[in-house]
């Protein structure tokens, strides 16, 4: 049984790590900056775990001498593994792209390490305890410059034949209407996927104009009484809802978890809701639409959770 759990978060700029008790409880929480070079953080991660092991008092739970502590490794990436290749793909981190990540990192540390989607990794720890808590299935969402979303059922990551389940921000927005206009164009090569209408940036340049990327007080604008603001955020809330209740039809989560700046917004936990039963194929529909509990922390705890305590 393994005395802590580690779990890293490899962000673009910063690598952060965080430790967990057998009980849940985080110990540590420390970052260092991400080198951004494949070979130089192979080795910031290598000599980070090492640097954390030697506080603790702890070896690899794969390494144990009798009396020692132990800890496990989880990672959560701006991407994810292929299944064919073990290969990262999809990771907006380019550098990290048809890299053996997962393969050169074991090598590296002599040890057993979990690599998972951080969008996953979101969905994970808000499941294990956070706002999802004692929910069977959890959709958590991600939403920032981009959008990207978790799925976990009965405490596990669902990951897909691909390993893209939950790439929820590349379907198409539904239901379009003309309010919608012609499907924008997205970095992945298709048009019209919910990314482009609904991450931050898209909101802020819906409010403020084409090369605004920050929503920062976009609510108290349309308190005051900003028409542009008042606009943009009536066709955030109802596309929003529109997104939701696409989900809702094809998996019904127990509960919708919100994470990313645009998760600060107020305005989501309260007209979204009694907008659903437009759009979903049930006659009553009481999903939940929720904040996070763990806010920033979540994807390094989730990326620690990828480890069962008894491992």
């Amino acid at each position: 049984m393994a005395d802590y759990r580690l779990g890293i978060d490899l962000g673009g700029t910063k690598i952060e790590i965080a430790a967990l008790n057998r009980v849940g409880e985080l110990v540590l929480r420390e970052r260092i900056p991400n080198p951004g070079v494949y070979d130089e953080a192979v080795k910031a991660v290598r000599d980070f775990v090492t640097q954390i092991d030697q506080r603790l008092g702890s070896v690899s739970s794969h390494r144990v001498s009798a009396g020692q502590k132990t800890s496990t490794l989880g990672i959560g990436i701006p991407g994810s593994i292929s299944p064919e290749t073990g290969l990262i793909k999809n990771a907006n981190a380019t550098w990290l792209n048809n890299n053996p990540f997962g393969r050169d990192l074991e090598s590296a540390m002599s040890r057993p390490v979990r690599i998972e989607n951080d969008a996953n990794c979101f969905a994970l720890s808000e499941a294990a305890d956070g706002a999802g808590k004692g929910a069977t299935t959890v959709f958590g969402v991600i939403i920032g410059t981009g959008m990207g979303a978790g799925i976990v059922n009965n405490g596990r990551v669902m990951e897909g034949r691909h390993h893209v389940a939950g790439e929820w921000g590349h379907i198409p927005l539904p239901w379009m209407i003309p309010g919608d206009g012609e499907p924008r164009k997205c970095f992945c090569g298709n048009s019209g996927c919910m990314e482009r209408y609904l991450c931050g940036p898209a909101l802020a340049e819906d409010w403020k104009g084409a090369g605004n990327r920050n929503t920062a007080g976009i609510e108290e604008a349309a308190a005051n009484g900003d028409q542009a603001a008042i606009d943009a955020l009536n066709r955030y809330v109802e596309r929003f809802a529109r997104a939701c209740s696409l989900v809702i039809n094809f998996l019904d989560p127990d509960v919708i978890v919100l994470g990313g700046g645009v998760s600060n917004l107020e305005t989501l936990y309260k007209r979204v809701p009694p907008l659903l039963s437009r759009n979903v194929i049930t006659p009553v529909c009481n999903t939940a639409i929720v904040k996070n509990k763990h806010g920033d922390s979540s994807g390094v705890r989730g990326a620690a959770w990828l480890w069962d305590v008894t491992e």
